[in-house]
């Protein structure tokens, strides 16, 4: 589904709010407020607030997807250089947009858990676990990857490392002796650090040494 330029701003503000305060601390009113718009138009839009975030979540899966099936399509790379790209274009976007995954980690993390907005985080975890299997498959069957790979531990690597990343910033920089650095600059530093990484362990838990 494509969005208005208006849409699109009021789903922004959603999105930010509900980082801060939870999906069951944001109410409409306070979205309403923040976008500068009234709550009609929100209801207009969008029918309600769970219409609102399932609208963000849907943008965001979809983000996400293409990037996959982008890289599924690239004829002249190897089944590694692809599963490097990905991990590449996983980390930019999840880091990218900070806000979203805090999103995810507060209601995952929540002991009064959203019955509605779980449901959309584990879809999106199942839809993001399958176009990696695809990724992941694709190597296999060229003989590049090992066979027997867990792939719900390997998506968990994955997700769960840039994530934890997300929530321990400053002990982060603190433990790096690396507090001077501007925000853009240590949102620069730990893409490379992440990604480094991935890609290390990533290479030592699908390939196949006996390809040739």
């Amino acid at each position: 589904m494509e969005y208005s330029a208006k849409q699109l701003q009021i789903i922004a503000v959603a999105e930010k709010l509900f980082s801060k305060k939870g999906f069951e601390g944001t109410s409409v009113r306070d979205i309403a407020e923040v976008a500068e718009v009234n709550v009609s138009m929100i209801s207009y839009y969008f029918g309600s607030k769970d219409k609102l975030i399932e609208a963000l979540f849907e943008l965001r899966i979809t983000e996400s997807r293409l990037r996959i099936e982008h890289i599924l399509l690239l004829e002249d790379l190897t089944p590694l250089q692809k599963v490097n790209i990905m991990i590449d274009s996983t980390v930019d976007r999840l880091i990218d947009n900070e806000q979203f995954q805090k999103i995810m980690m507060r209601e995952q993390l929540s002991s009064e858990r959203t019955t509605i907005v779980s449901k959309y985080i584990r879809d999106m975890k199942i839809r993001n676990s399958e176009l990696m299997k695809r990724l992941i498959t694709e190597g296999q069957e060229a003989g590049y990857f090992r066979k027997n790979i867990d792939m719900s531990l390997l998506s968990i690597t994955l997700y769960g490392t840039i994530h934890h990343a997300i929530a321990t910033q400053d002990y982060y920089k603190t433990l790096n002796n690396i507090e001077h650095l501007s925000g853009e600059e240590f949102r620069s530093f730990l893409k490379m650090r992440l990604k480094r990484h991935l890609k290390s362990l990533f290479k030592s838990a699908v390939f196949n040494e006996n390809h040739t």
